[in-house]
């Protein structure tokens, strides 16, 4: 990719309207797009997990997820240097040759034998070069999608498959590799992984259609960029109320963050959950409840309006961090049916009222978007919004260790009460449409 001073050019040749080869390329692209985010956040979690690490640098984990909070520093470098298809091609490539690299060390891994630390260290620095990698991919592919579909009822007409697309990754990685791991174990599982996403590379490489003509530096130089990516985020923190407003999104998920950042060992090893079952409990009943729980959360505020949506919504997301605290106390056995029926049901409920929650988040953050600035600071307020799980997430092994799994989703449950409260002050209620 190279620097020189050329301008990007339009291909404005691309079908307007639905066509059945956008749907094609938009689908693959977010399943591209979704796939190494839950290798990384949630594959990981379960490998390093099953393998025997203890909790406190499991986790360390949720510290990968530093690099989708600050994604937004160096996405100007995607606009600046060659074209976005490119970017995203040559990420994917380098995707599955990391993702191969982690299969090859995963052969020390073998059931029943020891693992040697040194093994686990070079897979975790191999995870850690993976969310850097996958979080600029993330850039690559939104950015691609609106240079390819530069019609604005163009882009809301596909957001359905982009959703959709990214869901059915969740799945693939949280029930098909999972499945796969207990079946036929790591090394193999790493191996499909990485296999899917070189499919997709030499399929995209084939298929993707090429909407800017030459490998560009656009019209603008560094410094020029940095003056106006400085200059939205100025303004996305001159608003009315700011500190009460990044307050709220700061802790609105605060409490389930709480519960997800040792979601995966307390299911497995706290519950003891085999890989099989994680399989369908999480990757099939769970996801389907935060399709459901999103679907019905924008219904509800499309209906009622964001303001009287706002209040019931977050009690419903917060009041489920309890029944996280009844399973962590009463403690089901999964290998009896009553046992794996109780976990199945409260994580696909915990699953459902996060999704309630995630939507009401994603309107709010929508609504503290300026036009002139409207993806740069929606690139600031979500990178606010995650910022629980990733950096108090990073310290919860410590506390597992220290107090227990029921004092933990007990915390989380109490610091969800403040975000609730503020409610009552934040701005951006009231100045939209319903």
């Amino acid at each position: 990719m190279t620097g020189q001073e050329t301008k990007i050019e339009s291909q404005d040749n691309l079908p307007h309207g639905r066509s059945a080869k956008t749907t094609v390329w938009v689908n693959s692209s977010y399943f591209a797009e979704g796939l190494p985010y839950w290798i990384v956040r949630f594959i990981m979690t379960v490998f390093f997990t099953d393998v025997g690490v203890r909790e406190l640098y499991l986790g360390f984990i949720n510290f990968l997820g530093i690099p989708w909070n600050l994604k937004f520093l160096w996405a100007p470098l995607v606009d600046l240097y060659s074209t976005k298809r490119r970017w995203m091609l040559i990420i994917q490539l380098t995707i599955a040759a990391t993702i191969t690299c982690v299969a090859v060390l995963s052969l020390w891994t073998l059931p029943g034998a020891p693992v040697p630390a040194r093994i686990l260290d070079f897979i975790a620095f191999l995870g850690l070069g993976l969310a850097f990698i996958s979080s600029t991919h993330d850039i690559s592919i939104d950015a691609y999608y609106l240079a390819a579909l530069t019609n604005k009822s163009d882009q809301a007409l596909y957001t359905g498959d982009r959703v959709l697309s990214y869901r059915i990754a969740t799945i693939y990685a949280r029930s098909v590799l999972v499945a796969a791991a207990a079946v036929v174990g790591w090394a193999t599982t790493w191996g499909i992984a990485a296999l899917t996403m070189l499919i997709l590379y030499l399929f995209h490489s084939w298929y993707l259609p090429q909407p800017e003509v030459s490998a560009t530096r656009a019209d603008n130089s560094i410094r020029q960029v940095a003056r106006r990516f400085l200059e939205a985020f100025r303004t996305y923190l001159d608003q009315p109320r700011v500190a009460v407003m990044l307050a709220f999104i700061v802790t609105f998920k605060m409490g389930d963050d709480i519960l997800l950042s040792m979601y995966t060992p307390f299911l497995m090893r706290y519950l003891g959950v085999t890989k099989l079952q994680l399989s369908w409990v999480t990757g099939i009943l769970g996801t389907t409840g935060m399709i459901i729980g999103s679907l019905m959360s924008a219904w509800w505020i499309s209906k009622v309006g964001l303001k009287r949506a706002l209040w019931p919504l977050a009690l419903l997301m917060n009041i489920n961090i309890l029944a996280y605290v009844g399973l962590a106390y009463w403690k089901p056995d999964p290998t009896t049916t009553s046992g794996i029926a109780w976990i199945a049901g409260l994580n696909m409920y915990e699953q459902w009222a996060m999704g309630l929650g995630n939507a009401v988040l994603l309107v709010y953050l929508l609504r503290t978007c300026r036009p002139e600035h409207k993806a740069a600071h929606y690139a600031v307020g979500s990178a606010f919004m995650s910022l629980t799980l990733t950096l108090f997430g990073g310290f919860s092994g410590m506390i597992v260790e220290a107090i227990g799994y029921v004092w933990l989703f007990l915390i989380g449950f109490f610091v969800s009460i403040p975000s609730m409260m503020l409610i009552l002050w934040i701005p951006h209620l009231d100045d939209q449409p319903k």
